[in-house]
């Protein structure tokens, strides 16, 4: 652990503390697995407000979780941040920016085993650069249902031209992205997402596309809800509070099957895969024809 400390300006307390009981994953490997996964996720987060769900005593503790949008008290002054107002509570927050290692070390310091960025980014708040599907099954469904719709979705937005990205949700689903240029407001992205979802619930009778529908038992929600200002989604690469430690994780189309199963991307076997299925995504923007 005094080898970790040598790496960063952060200072590191409580390396030893159990963060998952269960496998018996403590704050120092937490602290260890992103500073192994940053070259993957430090691009795809970059200059985005990020929230975090923060586990002060890991995922089984006496100290219940918390999400945060505003940078806590005693924020390093090397911690980049972004002021913006938020017209529910009638102040301004100051959201985390996280564009360097030591401030993802920080941010696993702080106990945030969850971090979830917009579909914006902070030069252009307004204009999302990413279109967000969250392929949700309902019990009995499973992510094996999930995977089905996604390859569904994955061939219809090839065919309209556009270049779909895929992760598992970390728990029960699975997330496709998609990068556009950032040209239109939320309310048209968002439009766009459900427009698919509607097309693909007339399709397949496993498929539904409004909100109404989403506690349907053995269906799989379409959800294009969070295509919103300052909704979010979990990073590519971030934990999971599971105890199992499983991992919001990006993968390749092939992966995407039947029998796929969200605990095989775990804090251990993540860190070992050699693939970076979403390297290029921002190299990949696609123009959203409305």
């Amino acid at each position: 652990m005094e080898d970790l400390k040598d790496l960063t300006k952060v200072n590191l307390k409580n390396l030893d503390k159990t963060f998952y009981p269960q496998i018996n994953v403590t704050k120092g490997q937490v602290v260890e697995y992103y500073i192994r996964m940053a070259p993957k996720l430090l691009p795809i987060i970059a200059d985005r407000p990020l929230v975090l769900t923060r586990y002060p005593d890991g995922v089984e503790g006496d100290k219940v979780s918390f999400f945060e949008k505003n940078a806590p008290e005693g924020t390093p002054q090397w911690v980049k941040t972004k002021i913006i107002y938020s017209s529910t509570s009638k102040r301004d927050v100051y959201y985390i920016v996280c564009n360097d290692l030591d401030t993802l070390i920080w941010l696993a310091n702080l106990a945030a085993l969850e971090i979830h960025m917009p579909f914006s980014k902070i030069g252009a708040l307004d204009k999302p650069d990413l279109l967000f599907f969250d392929v949700d099954p309902e019990p009995p469904a499973t992510l094996s249902d999930a995977a089905e719709v996604a390859l569904l979705l994955k061939d219809k937005l090839l065919d309209l031209g556009l270049t779909p990205y895929v992760k598992t949700s970390g728990k029960k689903g699975l997330h496709v992205v998609i990068p556009i240029e950032p040209e239109h407001t939320f309310e048209v992205t968002r439009a766009f997402v459900h427009k698919i979802g509607v097309e693909l619930a007339k399709e397949s009778d496993l498929v539904v596309s409004e909100f109404k529908d989403t506690k349907k038992p053995g269906k799989v929600f379409a959800d294009y809800l969070q295509n919103s200002p300052l909704r979010t989604m979990v990073v590519p690469y971030s934990l999971r509070p599971t105890p199992d430690a499983t991992v919001s994780a990006p993968l390749e189309w092939s992966e995407v099957k039947k029998g796929i199963n969200p605990s095989d991307y775990n804090i251990f076997s993540v860190v070992k895969r050699s693939s970076n299925p979403w390297k290029d995504i921002f190299e990949k923007r696609c123009k959203l024809e409305i």
